[in-house]
Parts: C-alpha cells; sequence; structure tokens
C-alpha cells in the first residue's frame, strides 16, 4: 500500500465499555457490569474464531472466582466443572527414578482439595452464554489491533485490523477497513503479552519502577487413555528431569472425564542456553518412567502451546490508565507455584468491573480508574500473589533444589505470618531476553527422534492445533531488523528461534548467498514466545487478519 493510499473512514459503533479479550478476566468483568447495571452497553472482541478457540491452561481451577461471579454455578446443569479433584501428588523426578514429596510438607496453598479438573477454553465458553445471556455482545473473529485515543491522550476505544490484505500490503477484493469501537473505558484482557497492552505499558509506562515481566511457555497435550491407567480426579505435578537443576520448569498431568489426561510440561524463559528447545524437553519428559506408563495404549488428542506470566507480585504493572485498565493474565495475575491464574483473573475483572461501573454511574468517562489500581493489592488477588512473591525468584537465583527448598519455606512463612517473611521481597533482574547467553558457551543437545507414539514432530503437533491462517496475507511476525537477526540471533545465538518456538515457525536455511531467515507464520498457535525470547527483542507479534489462529478442542 502506498503512502498515497487514502484509507477509507472507519465506521464506529459506541459502547460504555469495550473489553478485549474472551478470556476468564474478560468475560468475567462483562457479566459483573451487567449484573451491576443491566442497562450497561458492553462488548467483547475475541481475535479467536469462537470464545476458547484460543484458549489453553492446564487446568486446575480455585473456584473462588467462579463462586463470586455466579454463586449457584454448582446447583446448574451443563456446567464445564465435571471433574473435583480427588488426590495431589508432587514428584521429583531423576533421570531414571522419582521421588514423591509428602503432601504434609507442601505449603497449605499448594493444596488443590476442593478444586477442579476442568478444560478452560469449555470455561470461556460457558462463561461465553452467561455473558450472552446477560445482553453482552461478543464479537468473535475480530482481533483489537489499534488503541484510539483523544485529543488528551486519554483511551477512547479500539479499532479491530483491516481485513482482505495481501501478503505485499496491497488490499485486495475483499478489503474492508476495520471497524472503531468507542467507549467510556476499555478493558484490556488480552492474556499473557498482549499486544495492546504492550502499547499501552510503554505508552504510559505502567511499568515504570516495577521488576521486569517474567515468563513461561507451557505446552500441553490432551490423551484418550486406556481406562485401567485413568484415575478420574489425579493432580500430579512434577520437576527436575528432563531439565538441568539451573533450568527452571515443572511439569503436570491431569486425569479428566472420560478417560483423558491433560499433560503438560511449563519452562521458564529466562532459561540461558540457546540451545534448548522447549518443545523437545516435553517430548522427553513423557519418556520418564514414573511418566511413560499413563500413556501406554493411549492417543493424543490435542496438541497447544502459549506464554505464561511468571513475574508475580513484583513484576505487576500499574493497572490503570487514562480511559481502561489491564486484567488478568495482560496484568500478570498468574500465580506460579499453584500454575493457576484463572482464578485471579476472574477476580480482577469483577474487580474492575466495580470500579468501572462505579465511575460511568457517577458520570465519568474516559478518565483514570485509579481506585482500581489502588484496591488490587489488599484484594484476594494481592494476598494470593504475596505469599509466593519470592519463588520465582529464588529458583532463578538458586537453582532447583536450593530455590525450591528455600521457596518453600518462604511460602509458609508467609502462611503462617500473612504475607509476611523475613526474606523481604526479592528481585527477578533481567529480562527472558536478556538471560539469553552466547552459543558458544555452550553445545548443541542432541535430542532423540520421535518415534510417534508417545513422542512427536512440531508439524504433526501443529496439526492437532488446528491452527489456520491465510497464505496470502501480511506476515503477522514483524522482524525489525533483518539485519540484526541474522548478525545477532543466528551468529552470536545459533538461531534459538528454530528451537523456542513450538510450532516451527522459524527456520534457518542455509543457501548459497548465506543463510536465510524464514518465518512459516501460517504455524503459529499464538504463543507470542519469540516476542518474549528474542534475545535482541526484534520479533514483535501482532495479531493476524481475522480469527485465525489455533482452534483447540477441550483445551
Amino acid at each position: 500500500m502506498s503512502e498515497a493510499t487514502e484509507l477509507p473512514d472507519r465506521e464506529s459503533m459506541e459502547f460504555d465499555v469495550v473489553i478485549v479479550g474472551g478470556g476468564p478476566s474478560g468475560l468475567s468483568a462483562a457479566i459483573r457490569l451487567k449484573q451491576i447495571n443491566p442497562e450497561l452497553s458492553v462488548v467483547v472482541l475475541e481475535k479467536g474464531g469462537e470464545i476458547g478457540a484460543h484458549i489453553l491452561s492446564g487446568a486446575v481451577v480455585d473456584p473462588i472466582g467462579v463462586d463470586k461471579l455466579l454463586p449457584g454455578w454448582r446447583d446448574e446443569e451443563g456446567h464445564p466443572f465435571k471433574t473435583p479433584v480427588t488426590a495431589d501428588h508432587f514428584l521429583v523426578l531423576g533421570h531414571s527414578g522419582s521421588i514423591r514429596l509428602p503432601n504434609f510438607a507442601m505449603p497449605p496453598l499448594m493444596n488443590n482439595h476442593g478444586n477442579f479438573i476442568v478444560s478452560l477454553g469449555n470455561v470461556c465458553r460457558w462463561l461465553g452464554s452467561k455473558a450472552e445471556e446477560l445482553g453482552v455482545e461478543i464479537y468473535p473473529g475480530f482481533a483489537g489491533s489499534e488503541v484510539l485515543y483523544d485529543g488528551k491522550g486519554a483511551v477512547v476505544g479500539v479499532a479491530t485490523g483491516d481485513m482482505g490484505i495481501e501478503k505485499d500490503g496491497s488490499h485486495g477484493p475483499a478489503y474492508t477497513r476495520g471497524m472503531a469501537l468507542l467507549g467510556k473505558y476499555v478493558l484490556i484482557a488480552e492474556g499473557a503479552r498482549g499486544s495492546l497492552a504492550k502499547q499501552l505499558i510503554n505508552k504510559f509506562k505502567l511499568d515504570e519502577g516495577k521488576e521486569p515481566a517474567k515468563y513461561g511457555i507451557g505446552l500441553k497435550e490432551l490423551w484418550q487413555v486406556d481406562p485401567a491407567r485413568h484415575k478420574l480426579g489425579l493432580v500430579q505435578h512434577s520437576f527436575g528431569w528432563p531439565l538441568d537443576l539451573k533450568t527452571g520448569g515443572g511439569s503436570f498431568l491431569y486425569h479428566l472425564e472420560d478417560n483423558t489426561v491433560a499433560v503438560g510440561f511449563v519452562m521458564h524463559l529466562n532459561y540461558k542456553n540457546p540451545y534448548l528447545s522447549p518443545f523437545e524437553e516435553f517430548q522427553r519428559f513423557k519418556t520418564h518412567p514414573a511418566i511413560r506408563g499413563t500413556f501406554e495404549g493411549g492417543k493424543r488428542l490435542s496438541y497447544g502451546a502459549r506464554a505464561i506470566t511468571e513475574g508475580g507480585w513484583q513484576s505487576v504493572p500499574k493497572l490503570s490508565f487514562p480511559g481502561g485498565a489491564l486484567l488478568g493474565c495482560s496484568a500478570g495475575f498468574v500465580n506460579v507455584p499453584r500454575i493457576k491464574g484463572s482464578h485471579n483473573a476472574m477476580l480482577s475483572g469483577m474487580l474492575a468491573a466495580e470500579h468501572v461501573a462505579q465511575a460511568i454511574a457517577a458520570g465519568r468517562a474516559n478518565d483514570e480508574l485509579i481506585a482500581y489500581e489502588n484496591a488490587w493489592r489488599s484484594s484476594e488477588i494481592g494476598k494470593d500473589l504475596k505469599r509466593v512473591r519470592n519463588v520465582k525468584p529464588m529458583w532463578s537465583k538458586l537453582g532447583t533444589i536450593g530455590g525450591v527448598v528455600l521457596g518453600g519455606l518462604d511460602m509458609w512463612l508467609n502462611t503462617i505470618f500473612g504475607g509476611w517473611s523475613p526474606f523481604g521481597t526479592w528481585k527477578h533482574g533481567k529480562t527472558d531476553a536478556a538471560s539469553l547467553e552466547p552459543a558458544s558457551k555452550y553445545g548443541p543437545i542432541a535430542y532423540p527422534k520421535p518415534d510417534g507414539v508417545l513422542t512427536f514432530d512440531r508439524l504433526s503437533s501443529v496439526f492437532l492445533s488446528n491452527t489456520n491462517h491465510e497464505e496470502n496475507e501480511p506476515v503477522h511476525l514483524i522482524v525489525k531488523d533483518p539485519a540484526l537477526q541474522k548478525s545477532s540471533e543466528h551468529d552470536v545465538y545459533a538461531g534459538p528461534s528454530a528451537r523456542y518456538c513450538p510450532a516451527g515457525v522459524y527456520e534457518w536455511v542455509e543457501e548459497a548467498t548465506g543463510p536465510k531467515f524464514v518465518i512459516n507464520a501460517q504455524n503459529c498457535v499464538h504463543c507470542k514466545t519469540c516476542d518474549i525470547k528474542d534475545p535482541n527483542q526484534n520479533i514483535n507479534w501482532v495479531p493476524p487478519q481475522g480469527g485465525e489462529g489455533p482452534v483447540y478442542t477441550n483445551m
């Protein structure tokens, strides 16, 4: 598209509240707004083709959020909370053996009694139906691609992306200008490393004085297993092998209904070795003697991956900005040791909704919801995150053994003393991008070839995610400086993008003129690891056109 081309004016729609993201936080905010005032006009934008299509989580859910939002849900038919946790196991894995930690030694907050094993995607589909029953407008297949400001710099809405743009940037025959959705307040609930949240944090310096945002990558498969190997309601967490003692991460097996088991692997993205591959480590993990038996005679049904916020208490940015606020994982409300964030996402959605409804009732619009920012640390969210604030930085600085032992002690002390610990509050230090070290310090890792039965390659895995992107559309993974990608990402770090990406999006292809950086954008599952881990922050993830990306089923 040439600079001389004039874009047609956008059509616009006005609402009281515009919510970007149809996950637990966005839908909870929408529901709570309509509960408080049914006359409010509320719209939810969801970049997936349907609610739940892009949702991926373990997930064991603490029902505190849904209990508060929909108190009578347990008496309803058709809710997705079908599998209460019946047993809790914690394993330390060595190369060929394992040790089960006694439950009495675990801090009480790690107890999963009263929680539910669920498909978070199905929970969101259920919440979406609840929101629509209350009159919330939900627009699936429309990503928020641009923040709209007034003359004073306050946020007044968002624009959806233009459709029908060709790969070369020209307008195709089906070109349609995006729509402006204007609101008195805009709530950003995009999940981890959302593109609009990232812009807003930078523009309003919301992370000033905070510790760097920290992330992990979570990879998950859903399996149908032999009924004889299925243990309904079992929650099993583990750490250790295949990761070394300096690389943070953990894993889970959750036994759901219908003889299905969710198996997942979380690797902290502050790892140093550029030759590490989270996907390959996940596949190795399944071969452990304490793990592989569960899957003998089973069939893999689904696969997916996504980034997880891990910074916690120290890294939560300022939540309010002129005209709106951050919710859920856009704010970074995951409790890392519990591997849980949906309860805090729902609570943050409700908390923001209450402050928005109060502001609108007072005749306000497009100003700063500072009361929401001031309220979260003393709320259930703040209390939950404060008790575990040192677990991640202790693990990062002391390694697995020292970090887990001291982190466990710190959680016990925080539980006993109501959020106080003699260790104070540790800092995270570097960003995940800055933690990567030059390849010259390490050697390549020879990962075993997949057997196609228990372990698999990336492309067959991506196929199970139902990911789809039109080939003739602009690449939504923007490399800011191609020369830097060659001189640094390739020459210094040996091309880690080909390994940290869980979907085979990136590869370095040797040609006669030298290595060429190839982006297979159609494979992207929207995990956003590249946006986080690239050592030069040279890759920018933006939403693709339409409702493209994965279509997760029961994930």
